[in-house]
């Protein structure tokens, strides 16, 4: 099969056994679609589905008004460079109550729209199964994506490899993938606080807040959105000084009134990824299924981002 983006430069044995497990397993599900949204765990995927079946495969991404700014055009970029037929398509979460309401399950509601209408364009897609970018390291936090994974028989064949962070990573370097230590980038409706409505404006205030820091050098952060249009910003300990110097500090406050916050926090923690998990209560951890929600006890773990 083609080698897509490049040839592998992988030196470890144990590496070349892991790629090579993970185009077998792809190989295996025939024609697939990958649930692919440009960060560095479906673009792996979509490396290796295409290394395994050629046109075979082809990479969906999903766009709404939860997406970043720029992860689109880097997305189709990507498979662009490794070769994988690509279709993006339209997704209609913002349309559902129990998503807008931004309850801890609000992941649920997101991935089943995803996974719902994927389903349904299996046959035009020329596919036969649907694989996700989940890795063995999702499996610890609160992602309630997965219930909605399992209801629509999506496989994972990250995790089915026995494939953590740093594999994939490890992978994507060794590809050749120019994203291999990409910052994850989950959609901006997970930096909103649990209980506060998720709306359009507000993603996109979040959206241009992170832009506005990402334009001057930072990489690793979050834009937080809490109550009372509070921004709560999250960048690592060792970059907090810099924001709080004179020059930067009265740049950055007018700037984030003038896209919509009243209040501009820097979170004296640091960059933590999943921080509003935090204020999840022990009862919200154990999902239970929303009005007219089927279930069926696939678990809580989403491999694409919620609450990140």
């Amino acid at each position: 099969m083609s080698q897509g983006l490049s040839t592998w430069t992988g030196t470890e044995p144990s590496l070349a056994a892991k790629r090579d497990a993970l185009i077998e397993a792809l190989r295996g599900y025939g024609r697939v679609a990958v649930a692919y949204s440009g960060g560095i765990d479906s673009t792996v995927v979509a490396q290796a589905a295409y290394e395994a079946v050629g046109d075979a495969a082809i990479a969906v991404t999903a766009v709404s008004d939860s997406l970043a700014s720029g992860e689109l055009e880097e997305a189709q970029e990507l498979a662009r460079k490794i070769g994988i037929r690509h279709r993006v398509i339209r997704t209609e979460e913002f349309a559902n109550p129990d998503y807008l309401k931004n309850a801890p399950d609000r992941c649920y509601f997101c991935k089943s729209e995803l996974y719902g209408r994927l389903s349904g364009l299996l046959a035009e897609l020329g596919a036969d199964v649907i694989a996700s970018g989940a890795n063995t390291d999702d499996a610890g936090d609160h992602r309630p994506g997965m219930r909605a994974a399992g209801e629509n028989d999506v496989r994972h064949p990250l995790q089915e490899c026995g494939l953590g962070k740093e594999d994939v990573r490890a992978l994507a370097r060794a590809w050749g993938l120019p994203t291999w230590d990409k910052p994850a980038t989950p959609c901006l409706s997970s930096r909103i606080a649990y209980g506060e409505a998720v709306t359009p404006e507000r993603v996109r205030m979040i959206d241009r807040a992170e832009q506005w820091l990402r334009a001057r050098g930072l990489r690793l952060l979050r834009v937080r959105y809490h109550n009372g249009d509070l921004a709560r910003v999250e960048v690592p300990v060792e970059e907090l000084p810099g924001l709080v110097r004179p020059e930067v500090r009265e740049a950055l406050v007018p700037a984030f009134r003038e896209l919509g916050f009243k209040f501009v926090t820097l979170d004296l923690e640091g960059f933590r990824s999943g921080s509003l998990n935090g204020l999840i209560s022990a009862d919200s951890l154990t999902l239970r299924p929303s009005a007219g929600a089927p279930t069926n006890g696939k678990g809580n773990a989403n491999g694409n981002g919620n609450g990140r």
